[in-house]
């Protein structure tokens, strides 16, 4: 090996070392590898950036917007809530849910579309009094499997072609991974509606353990005039920290004070809206100035301006490893906290104090608008809200619908690339004001475009340094004697345990210069080795880690991170199997 070689490597190393501690945003920290390679003399500047300027990212932006367009249409909703039906228990349902969820995936981002079903699926189940772990990790699986079809199904299949036009290659075709990815969809497909309802355990979602804790309870309590609470705060009247009460509204009989901050001052007269179990009311009972109203045994409170919302928080949230108090979560969000749900289970201890962990799923009760301030940030993963109301239907939703369709049948024809299409989408979508500029700007994920950008620099550097064709001859020294299958076996399971421990972007990239050094010594055709490469990033079942939409339900669906590979191994192995059959023969090496 070179000293570029090892210069390289050890940056390599240095960022998949930082991606799996998980305490770095992706973004900087492969960002900061591409300066590093830089900085180090590997590749010079124009290829450490090299990405920022490739059609890849500008793509994956621009679907992005063209999903948002969909989303905020409501194009899908109709199709989407009439697909679980009322009929049967798991399997039916599963049909009905999963068919359109991996259609619609292979032609938009998948996180849309997860992010729209999981507040339908949980009412759904929770109406039913079936479990809701058992449909929602099928459907991000769907979404994640519909993603193998085309092209355009996920950002890491636009990466890897755009990667392989700078490899010698031409970009992948639009149904071309479809070759592949279609096969392992349907094989997939069967193997979720037969075996999630066996192999899924029973647990319990966010809110319905809140229901069964009681923590839903809500009851009010007047605030006598003239009497020792009247004219205080919140916090001089002690009503903060109440052990397993939560105050979640003032009534003043005008308006509606939600969430309730510690210095708003209570009145004579207020009502006063607590949340918690039963035996705790009897506390309050006994404080003085507070008289009990009559209470309901109800699940959501029936003021128009309370909403209760289900948070999850993402990799990219800046709540990750800080507390409520820390980021003065009241103040900052104009929401408050009822519960935090984590692995399965609700922490009990005090949430002001307690660290938020990566895929917490927050039980917040705020206004009617949080869902609209606070869904295309990347503060929360998805926020869905728990009280019934499904999206309105815009009537401009065949706008987004007809521009994605002339996108799909450009780009397949081959008369528009994806890049021009999607963007003349976008485009357009704004200047017929379905979106707003704000609101264009806010679809586009703007961390995975810039790990995409930033991977295109390590993976040049890999390739001049000669590290990838280092690599790339072990795998063919350790798995020759039985290529081109043992090799391709070998690169495939490489990049299934990358991409489950880092981004799946940044798995392929840096795989894919490997994948395409050891095509040449090992009997395989580099645009065959490269399209395994993207089929393996994609398929992420083993981890809620590994891809967005697992990570979307995994408070939601109440799962462990265990859970996964109960019926994530079988697709997994499922999508190597066919990957390593299917590609020799459908992209036979060069004679």
């Amino acid at each position: 090996m070179t000293l570029d070689a090892w210069l390289t490597l050890a940056v390599v190393l240095a960022v998949l070392a930082t991606l799996v501690r998980g305490r770095v945003s992706p973004a900087v920290t492969v960002f900061a590898g591409a300066v590093a390679v830089m900085i180090l003399g590997v590749v010079p500047a124009e290829d450490a950036f090299s990405g920022f300027s490739n059609a890849a990212p500008i793509t994956v932006a621009a679907l992005y917007v063209l999903a948002a367009g969909i989303e905020k249409t409501g194009a899908l909703t109709p199709v989407m809530q009439s697909t679980l039906g009322e009929d049967g228990a798991y399997r039916r349902p599963l049909v009905r849910t999963l068919a359109p969820t991996m259609a619609a995936s292979a032609f938009l981002n998948n996180t849309p579309i997860v992010a729209m079903l999981v507040p339908q699926v949980t009412a759904w189940a929770n109406r039913r009094r079936l479990a809701v772990s058992k449909i929602l990790m099928p459907v991000s699986f769907a979404a994640v499997l519909g993603g193998l079809i085309t092209v355009i199904g996920t950002s890491t299949n636009l990466v890897v072609s755009g990667q392989m036009s700078t490899l010698g290659l031409e970009p992948i075709g639009f149904f071309e991974i479809g070759k592949v990815g279609l096969p392992i969809a349907l094989v997939g497909f069967v193997a979720l509606v037969a075996l999630a309802p066996v192999l899924l355990p029973d647990r319990r979602s966010a809110r319905a353990e809140m229901e069964q804790e009681g923590r839903r309870f809500s009851f009010e309590m007047i605030v006598e005039p003239g009497g020792p609470v009247d004219g205080r705060t919140v916090e001089q009247a002690r009503l903060r920290d109440l052990s397993g009460l939560f105050l979640a509204s003032v009534d003043r009989g005008d308006t509606i004070i939600a969430p309730v901050r510690p210095e708003t001052v209570l009145r004579g007269g207020n009502r006063l809206h607590f949340v918690g179990p039963i035996d705790r009311v009897v506390n309050l009972q006994e404080m003085r100035g507070l008289r009990s109203a009559e209470m309901e045994h109800v699940l959501d409170l029936d003021e128009p301006s309370v909403r209760y919302y289900e948070a999850v928080v993402g990799s990219r949230s800046p709540l990750v490893g800080r507390t409520l108090k820390d980021v003065g979560f009241r103040a900052t969000y104009q929401a408050a906290v009822l519960a935090i749900h984590r692995s399965g289970q609700l922490v009990e201890s005090r949430l002001g104090t307690e660290r938020i962990r990566l895929g917490d799923t927050l039980i917040l009760v705020s206004d009617p608008d949080f869902r609209d301030r606070w869904r295309d940030r990347a503060d929360f993963l998805l926020v869905a809200g728990l009280d019934g109301h499904p999206p309105s239907r815009a009537s401009r939703s065949w706008i987004p619908v007809g521009l994605l369709a002339a996108v799909v049948v450009l780009a397949a024809t081959g008369l528009v690339p994806i890049l021009h299409g999607s963007l003349v989408a976008a485009i357009v979508l704004v200047a017929s004001k379905v979106l707003s500029p704000l609101e264009a700007r806010r679809a586009i994920d703007v961390e995975v475009i810039v790990v995409i950008a930033s991977a295109f620099g390590l993976a040049a550097a890999m390739e001049a340094s000669g590290l990838a064709d280092v690599v790339a001859q072990g795998l063919v020294g350790l798995f020759g004697d039985y290529a081109p299958y043992g090799v391709l076996l070998g690169l495939v399971l490489a990049t299934v345990v990358l991409t489950e421990l880092v981004t799946n972007n940044a798995a392929a990239l840096l795989m894919l210069p490997v994948a395409v050094s050891t095509a040449a010594s090992a009997g395989l055709d580099p645009r065959g080795a490269a399209i395994a490469v993207a089929v393996a990033a994609s398929a992420s079942f083993l981890s809620p880690i590994g891809y967005q939409t697992n990570m979307m339900v995994y408070g939601p669906g109440g799962y462990r991170f265990t859970d996964y590979a109960r019926l994530g191994w079988i697709l997994t192995l499922v999508t190597v199997v066919a990957t390593v059959v299917l590609v020799p023969t459908l992209w036979p090496a060069p004679a």
